[in-house]
């Protein structure tokens, strides 16, 4: 039995995701990020996540051969972030606040927390790369996740 692209992706809207971006550096030195939802933990021993990218996205030159990354957890406040982070053609940290992590990632100001990486391992996933962080540095703060479910950003209820 076989599961069509439209069929699989109906299915796994159900399932609600977090919004992250992920950033990283060029071989050109440039800042370079994109709006990520496949992530999420693999390992507390050693610290791993991990992030799937897919093979035609324009970061993904940067993100296969970049030392590391940075994992941004967007707040149910940066939507446009997460809009902005997935527009192709565009210089996506223009008017974008943000600071450098200890190794020179772009960190988004006003995020719930931050993942630092080093690129750990890369697998082949199909269409997409699963590219595995170590993770070397977190900083956590407070507020309400950004949620991605059936194809567009939610918030919360409380």
């Amino acid at each position: 039995m076989s599961v069509s692209p439209d069929e699989f992706r109906a299915v796994l809207g159900r399932f609600p995701s977090g919004v992250t971006v992920v950033t990283t550096r060029g071989a050109d030195g440039s800042d370079q990020g994109m709006t990520v939802s496949a992530f999420c933990s693999v390992s507390l021993t050693p610290p791993l996540i991990l992030i799937c990218i897919e093979k035609s996205a324009s970061v993904y030159p940067a993100l296969t051969s970049a030392e590391g990354f940075a994992i941004n957890i967007l707040s149910a406040k940066q939507e446009q972030i997460a809009r902005r982070f997935a527009i192709i053609d565009i210089d996506r940290f223009e008017g974008v606040g943000f600071t450098r992590s200890s190794n020179g990632y772009a960190v988004l100001d006003d995020v719930l927390g931050v993942i630092e990486c080093r690129r750990f391992q890369i697998h082949d996933g199909g269409d997409h790369t699963i590219i595995l962080g170590e993770v070397e540095a977190t900083r956590v703060e407070g507020g309400t996740p950004l949620l991605y479910y059936r194809g567009g950003y939610a918030q919360m209820e409380h």
